[in-house]
């Protein structure tokens, strides 16, 4: 998904319907509120987190460049490439953008099939390769760019505790994680107290799992690891 923060409409209008026609899907919003809306879903695992964003510098409101420092302080879209575009075309915005962050300027007006180009070149620098961002255990399948998980075939919606829980299971395959270090890294705490939480997320995130659930194994006196069948 690639989100267009644009105010004008049809200019709006016509780089979705761009994208569209060119394999990607998009979505489009007129100021900053709105965007700001989508993006704290996307934090709660609730909508997908953009591949990218087209930010327009001059909005109503709240501008494109501190949309852009915002951006990059939030641990959810840190790493999401943004384009920027401004209808003044100063070395001095483009040098502002770029050092804040961005990962790329097109100067207003420009040319549909040109940003479709720039959106290319950015997403082949900025995404890793495809088994760089799948995760694999059994029929369990964690997509790390559409934050996804998939069981045997069909898409599973997944709480976004459960998914770094996962997530981490999977990345670290066999190893035992005491539920003092589970809280330290999925919930930011250490305190002791908090225990339980973690027992109830791994309950959940069994069910959920299906058949595979079975692969999370209690480690007595310690706490919960990802099984690794032996060959």
């Amino acid at each position: 998904m690639i989100y267009c923060v644009e105010d004008d409409d049809s200019i709006r209008e016509l780089m979705l319907y761009t994208l569209k026609a060119s394999g990607f899907q998009g979505r489009g919003f007129p100021e900053a509120a709105e965007f700001w809306q989508a993006i704290e879903l996307a934090g709660t695992g609730r909508e997908p987190v953009p591949r990218l964003i087209m930010l327009d510098i001059m909005l109503p409101g709240e501008d494109g460049i501190s949309i852009l420092q915002k951006l990059r302080a939030n641990a959810v879209t840190a790493r999401v490439p943004v384009i920027m575009a401004t209808a003044k075309g100063t070395e001095y915005d483009k040098v502002k953008g770029l050092d804040l962050g961005a990962d790329d300027y097109l100067a207003k007006p420009f040319g549909m099939m040109e940003m479709i180009s720039r959106i290319k070149a950015v997403l082949r620098r900025s995404e890793p390769k495809e088994a760089e961002h799948t995760l694999l255990f059994g029929g369990v399948v964690i997509d790390l760019l559409q934050h996804t998980v998939t069981i045997d075939g069909k898409l599973v919606e997944m709480p976004l505790k459960e998914f770094e829980l996962l997530k981490l299971f999977m990345e670290n395959p066999g190893m035992a994680f005491s539920r003092d270090k589970l809280l330290s890294r999925i919930w930011d705490t250490d305190y002791m107290g908090e225990s339980r939480t973690v027992d109830v997320h791994i309950s959940s995130l069994r069910t959920r799992l299906g058949e595979w659930g079975s692969a999370i194994k209690t480690v007595r006196s310690v706490g919960y690891r990802l099984e690794v069948p032996h060959a």
